[in-house]
């Protein structure tokens, strides 16, 4: 079946090729130098007479003009002929023997399709040697199996950031997060990863959690930095300083992190 499909693709293109050359310029309304110079000369002509001002005179030479430039000059359609028919279908009958050629040379046409859930079964027996959407896709199944799992979940949402899934790590994160309304780290992640879908702007969904794993846990980092960033984006210096304050403190005088934060907020407040 792919390889019918394959050789009626190839001949429609070549035919479409020879119909758009058959076809050539044909549409277009036609407009000879001569057409053209006599419309100019009559409008003149109606300005000498008194039929048209000089307002209107200059508005009808300027839409004779565009209509002019934009209409199709007298030269002949571009027509193909015999032998443009036999270089275009050779070419394309070329183009699918080069295909095929080197499908046979460098794939391998005797083995059967593998499943998706094969390869996830593959990929599961050496997750040392997978891409990030490999293992997500690994621990997807897991998932699967075990829907109520927090730590699966967990991992989950993980995995999907890692693979730059920012909106599937969202779901997991918000999944686990439900499993586990009285854990910090849950609503810090999922708070995250929804700025990470928000293009690093930390939104109203994002806030609340935050402000949720603030809650749980005063001494949460992350929901601090966050809530932080989302008050000096509104312009709430205090608020932001209050959220800050513990994280500065919490710094080595000449940790680059410290100096960052506090140059933010004495920016803000100048």
């Amino acid at each position: 079946m792919f390889w019918i499909m394959t050789a009626l693709m190839a001949a429609l293109a070549g035919l479409l090729v020879l119909a758009g050359a058959r076809r050539g310029d044909a549409e277009g309304e036609l407009v000879t130098p001569a057409v053209a110079s006599a419309e100019l000369s009559e409008l003149d002509r109606l300005k000498a007479r008194g039929l048209l001002d000089e307002a209107g005179w200059t508005v009808a030479r300027a839409e004779a003009g565009r209509r002019i430039l934009s209409a199709r000059r007298d030269t002949a359609p571009v027509v193909a002929g015999g032998r443009d028919r036999v270089w275009v279908l050779g070419g394309v009958m070329t183009a699918v023997a080069a295909a095929l050629g080197l499908y046979l040379l460098i794939a391998a046409p005797g083995l059967p399709d593998q499943s998706y859930e094969r390869r996830v079964e593959e990929w599961a027996t050496r997750l040392d040697t997978l891409q990030p959407p490999q293992i997500a896709a690994v621990v997807a199944r897991e998932v699967e199996q075990r829907p109520d799992d927090y730590q699966a979940l967990t991992m989950l949402g993980v995995a999907r950031s890692g693979a730059g899934d920012p909106i599937g790590a969202v779901s997991a994160f918000r999944r686990a997060a439900a499993l586990q309304p009285d854990d910090a780290g849950a609503s810090s992640r999922l708070g995250q990863s929804l700025v990470r879908v928000n293009g690093g702007a930390v939104g109203a969904d994002a806030e609340a959690a935050f402000r949720r794993a603030l809650e749980i846990d005063p001494g949460q980092g992350s929901a601090r930095y966050f809530l932080g960033e989302a008050a000096l984006a509104r312009g709430e210096l205090a608020m932001a300083r209050e959220m800050w304050a513990p994280l500065i403190a919490a710094l080595p005088a000449g940790d680059p992190d410290r100096a960052g934060l506090e140059a933010r907020l004495a920016g803000a407040g100048s």
